[in-house]
């Protein structure tokens, strides 16, 4: 279960307040030793916690290269129409470098606490699949835009500024429904090692294909980026190639680290990345 897209590294970046230069330094270091993106989570109700949307705007500035992704946006707290413009202004001065992991959020207790909506799981993916429409709609930077949904609509909205380039929208998707949203609507999947294991990725990209197919799309144009936690050990670059060519990850977003980040990072970028691209590398060469 090999899709061909090229393999990409990325780091995942804890938005923690306490220690407030750490999370634009990662970022640079990320940007400086060539990682493809780097990823925020999004939890507004954690006081501990900067916006996901405002550090991720502060690391865009402070880098050249390497794309920004909330990971994943918690989209009962994010209006979809503002989250499509603010991604959209984002890209154009970051020149193409957003992209969007969102979420049908979870922590329902925390996030009526913050003032959202009290919303059941069902509910919550029904407003999740109309946001994408909502955001989609948006992009098209259209006059008089309109979309009459249960949790999502556009009224006559004169819509823009476009994109600089098309905005990939990566799911955090775990259950039967959210996996055919994936394939039916979304640019990629982004489940986390952990809550997901080798077994469950099998079974969730074949869920999305037959969903990708349905909607006469090809699957091998849909990304598997996976959030990868665990601390790398000797075994790690067998274990992420046999997850890109036997589970069909194409993208691996890995720790920041512990107290140093740059070492942590480098040795990372140097012992496990070249390992796993040139096993996946000779892997298809030999097909």
């Amino acid at each position: 279960m090999d899709y061909g897209q090229p393999i990409r590294f990325g780091v995942f970046v804890i938005p923690q307040v306490l220690a407030p230069k750490r999370p634009l330094e990662v970022a640079q270091i990320a940007d400086e030793l060539g990682y493809d993106l780097v990823g925020v989570q999004d939890h507004p109700y954690q006081r501990s916690f900067f916006d996901t949307w405002t550090l991720l705007t502060a690391m865009a500035m402070r880098t050249e290269r390497i794309a920004v992704v909330p990971d994943v946006a918690n989209m009962q707290l994010r209006q979809p129409a503002l989250l499509a413009k603010a991604a959209a202004s984002l890209d154009i001065l970051s020149r193409g470098r957003v992209e969007l992991g969102l979420g049908a959020g979870g922590f329902n207790e925390a996030v009526v606490g913050i003032g959202g909506p009290k919303l059941s799981p069902a509910e919550a993916v029904t407003a999740l699949e109309e946001a994408i429409q909502v955001m989609r709609l948006f992009w098209t930077a259209g006059r008089g835009l309109r979309f009459d949904g249960k949790y999502h609509r556009l009224a006559g909205v004169n819509a823009g500024p476009p994109a600089l380039h098309p905005i990939g929208i990566w799911l955090g998707a775990y259950k039967p429904r959210m996996l055919e949203i994936t394939g039916r609507l979304a640019d990629g999947w982004l489940p986390s090692f952990g809550y997901v294991q080798a077994a469950d990725l099998t079974a969730g990209n074949e869920r999305i294909d037959v969903s990708a197919r349905a909607a006469g799309r090809d699957p091998a144009t849909i990304r598997r980026v996976l959030n990868f936690g665990e601390p790398p050990d000797e075994d790690t670059p067998a274990v992420l190639s046999n997850l890109a060519l036997q589970h069909g990850i194409d993208t691996f977003v890995v720790a920041e680290g512990g107290d140093d980040p740059r070492a942590h990072l480098s040795a990372f970028m140097a012992d496990v990345v070249p390992r796993v691209r040139d096993a996946v590398a000779e892997a298809r060469a030999r097909l």
